[in-house]
């Protein structure tokens, strides 16, 4: 009988433990989560400001830069203008694509975590 006891325990606090430790990790994913979506928007409106901001600063000078050359240089201006805002649509493009394959992957503390209690389990079975 008193085996039986000691085993319904250690069987218990066993449970007990794996309870724990899952809501630990679930609760370090809520953060991850939360942390992440307020990254998210964040650089989503500064995002959104920054090219509204850029667009109207691009019109503006592109009118000045024309206005000041239409006399002598009208096809010209608009031609050096526009290869320029190309080049830097293309430096922009390239930028993204180093960015997003540079991107550490979500939850990646999270999954970490699981990785150590999944080693650590391993080696107490």
């Amino acid at each position: 009988m008193q085996n039986t006891q000691s085993s319904g325990g250690a069987l218990n606090r066993l449970v007990s433990s794996i309870l724990a430790l899952a809501q630990t990790r679930l609760e370090l994913a809520g953060i991850e989560l939360a942390e992440e979506k307020a990254r998210l928007l964040s650089v989503l409106f500064l995002s959104f400001a920054a090219l509204l901001f850029g667009t109207i600063a691009l019109t503006t000078v592109t009118a000045l830069v024309v206005t000041v050359f239409w006399d002598a240089y009208r096809w010209q201006t608009l031609a050096a203008l526009s290869a320029l805002y190309s080049v830097a649509a293309l430096l922009c493009v390239i930028v993204i694509r180093v960015k997003s394959r540079k991107a550490t992957r979500p939850f990646e503390a999270t999954l970490e975590e699981f990785r150590k209690d999944h080693e650590a389990l391993g080696k107490t079975s």
